[in-house]
């Protein structure tokens, strides 16, 4: 069994005296695994990072085998060691994909826009495409938010709520008493303007909790994600 794909490093584990398991994001082959033989030296440590894009080829006696990798660095991204609030970005969308995705199915439009995303990272105004990533990645789980239309009465106009069951847009009229169970609307989600960032992320995270609580078992969402919204959002 074998195939080459282009990849982005999610993870990096040591495999024992020298080799490292190594896991990637790839575009048709999705996350997968796989060892790198030498890739627990110190040679390989600036190649196998968060991150970094590589070419891989993956080889495997049977499809089921973790099988091994070999590499071919494409780019380092290592200029974000130098921005702290960028790296803390780099590494939580390496944390939700790793716990979003399952192995070995391909997200060819989410691995797109990652990699949109990890090019922007550390330009100007890169926070609010981190938002959108996250929408992003809701749709490619099933549950992408419906902001187009009042979910009552089909209305475009008004749009001042989200349902935390629905993830749909609720009108200003519609809401009624409900109001106070229902996330406010925040501009940047309907291109209203800029603002509403922290309270965007919080509605984000509240729906990823909630669609990746079966595979996170009782804990929260990744750490890194928590520790970027402390950096981005400190309000919520």
């Amino acid at each position: 069994m074998e195939w080459r794909d282009r990849g982005t490093v999610l993870s990096v584990r040591p495999h024992g005296e020298s080799s490292a398991i190594v896991e990637v994001f790839t575009a048709e082959h999705g996350r997968h695994l796989g060892v790198v033989r030498g890739g627990g030296s110190r040679r390989m440590a600036p190649v196998l990072q968060p991150g970094a894009d590589l070419s891989v080829a993956w080889r495997a006696r049977l499809q089921e085998h973790i099988g091994s990798f070999v590499i071919e660095p494409v780019r380092s991204r290592a200029e974000l060691m130098g921005d702290r609030t960028a790296l803390a970005a780099l590494n939580a969308v390496c944390g939700l994909l790793r716990v979003s995705l399952p192995e070995r199915e391909a997200h060819r439009d989410l691995w797109q826009n990652t990699g949109i995303l990890l090019d922007d990272l550390g330009t100007a105004g890169w926070q609010p495409r981190y938002l959108f990533w996250e929408l992003d990645l809701l749709a490619e789980l099933g549950f992408g938010l419906n902001l187009d239309r009042c979910a009552v009465t089909g209305a475009r106009d008004g749009l001042a709520y989200i349902s935390p069951k629905t993830g749909r847009a609720v009108s200003a009229a519609a809401a009624g008493e409900w109001a106070d169970r229902l996330f406010p609307m925040p501009d940047i989600l309907i291109g209203a303007g800029p603002s509403g960032l922290s309270q965007a992320l919080r509605i984000t995270g509240h729906f990823l909790a909630r669609e990746l609580a079966p595979v996170l078992g009782g804990k929260g969402l990744p750490d890194a994600r928590e520790r970027l919204i402390g950096m981005i959002a400190p309000d919520i």
